[in-house]
């Protein structure tokens, strides 16, 4: 039973989270939205945001509180296993690779679903909104990979750095 309630939250806790990181990035990168994607984002996460905001406010041109609200989803998805008896710092450690790893998988669908437009439809009505969500991870890497053969292979080299940085928290989080 307990299985099936932390499926539940999981789902729950990782779209909210999702929209939260989603909302911070478009904030911190000062990409406008489409209007529907703006809409459904701010929709299902002013809930939170607005109230956090009058104790976080954005400092810097962030939007903190989309951030912290975010940590807070994982955070309340984590804390399921204190009804099994695990203890508070076990969930904080839990909490904060969960965290950083939702992060990490945001910006490798982001990247997945740029690569899917520029093969598929690169003039979709959703395509240069993805690209711009992506530009700030792909510049550095393009500086440094030029496109070989007209072919831009900047989008592989993101997602294997990603990967490796996820193995690298693996292995600073659990050894």
């Amino acid at each position: 039973m307990l299985s099936i309630l932390q499926f539940i939250v999981d789902i729950v806790a990782g779209l909210l989270g999702g929209l939260l990181l989603l909302r911070f990035w478009m904030q911190a990168i000062r990409v406008r939205p489409p209007q529907q994607i703006g809409q459904f984002t701010f929709t299902l996460t002013d809930w939170l945001v607005l109230p956090l905001r009058r104790i976080l406010p954005g400092v810097g041109g962030y939007d903190w509180a989309s951030l912290i609200g975010a940590f807070l989803m994982v955070l309340i998805a984590s804390s399921i296993v204190l009804i099994v008896g695990a203890d508070w710092h076990a969930v904080l450690v839990g909490a904060l690779y969960r965290f950083l790893n939702w992060i990490l998988y945001g910006f490798m669908a982001l990247l997945i679903i740029d690569a899917v437009f520029s093969w598929v439809n690169p003039h979709a009505p959703l395509a240069p909104f993805v690209h711009a969500m992506n530009t700030p991870i792909l510049r550095p890497i393009r500086r440094v990979v030029p496109p070989i053969g007209g072919i831009d292979l900047s989008v592989l080299v993101a997602l294997v750095l990603i990967q490796i940085i996820q193995f690298v928290l693996r292995q600073v989080f659990f050894g």
